[in-house]
């Protein structure tokens, strides 16, 4: 149900039960699926590819062009899940020649004026909270909350089940599980509120507690930690998942507190 003062362009692919108040632009090359409903004074430019079941607040921008000096006219998009709330204000900008999309994915809450920079890949699931913003080339995991007012520097990642408190500065990469707060941001424990909330068994939180003990409190440094971790540690699906995290990380990973 299009609203007569929002402007819909012809070349915007819409579904029939798409609700879009008025005062609303959507652009061309814009693709929207069903029971999707979009507020007024949002603004949906060309590239945006947003699922079903959406709801997009007044004053949301999705898939403006990157702020970044580099990108050159490139045709990228920004892809949005099913069953996404977007709230007040929030800006998601489309991808660079990087990897040609900013993705968000199903069932996440981005609070308002929250920031998604180009080229960020986002797992299911996750919660950004007020003005937490998110520099280009960052990927998150699944699950992941990030509090009010985090700052995570470009090319950065954080892994999932990770929370990060509020006013937090991700410099560094986060490893799935953990808590990260202080500053300069530091392991605090692992997230085991939210993994109970997910079913997570307490055996299952005792083995990822264990696993980061090598790593954050034994005096070994990455390298070492891992070795150890892979040799004395029972090979498990979180166990692997860690061990891939720290041996892939191009930014290194957060420190302990008292490292």
């Amino acid at each position: 149900m299009n609203q007569p003062l929002a402007y819909v362009h012809p070349g915007a692919k819409i579904a029939k039960n798409v609700v879009i108040e008025p005062f609303t632009t959507i652009h061309n090359n814009v693709v929207i699926g069903e029971g999707t409903w979009i507020g007024s004074n949002v603004t949906i430019m060309e590239g945006a590819r947003i699922g079903k079941n959406c709801n997009i607040f007044p004053g949301a921008v999705i898939s403006a062009i990157p702020q970044d000096l580099k990108y050159k006219d490139e045709e990228t998009t920004v892809e949005i899940g099913n069953n996404v709330t977007i709230r007040e204000c929030v800006t998601i900008n489309r991808g660079t020649a990087d990897r040609m999309k900013t993705v968000i994915g199903n069932n996440c809450l981005i609070m308002a004026y929250c920031h998604v920079a180009h080229d960020c890949i986002i797992g299911d699931n996750c919660i950004f909270s007020n003005n937490s913003t998110l520099a280009g080339h960052v990927t998150v995991g699944e699950f992941v909350v990030l509090a009010g007012m985090v700052a995570v520097h470009q090319f950065c990642s954080i892994g999932k089940h990770a929370f990060v408190t509020g006013g937090s500065l991700v410099r560094k990469d986060v490893p799935p599980y953990v808590k990260a707060a202080r500053e300069p941001l530091s392991y605090v424990g692992i997230n085991s509120v939210g993994l109970r909330r997910r079913g997570y068994t307490t055996e299952k939180i005792r083995e990822i507690q264990n696993i980061y003990r090598f790593l954050y409190q034994k005096n070994y440094n990455n390298s070492q930690a891992a070795r150890i971790i892979e040799a004395e540690m029972e090979a498990t699906t979180e166990r692997d998942e860690i061990l891939q995290f720290i041996i892939n990380s191009h930014r290194g990973i957060m420190k302990g507190y008292f490292n």
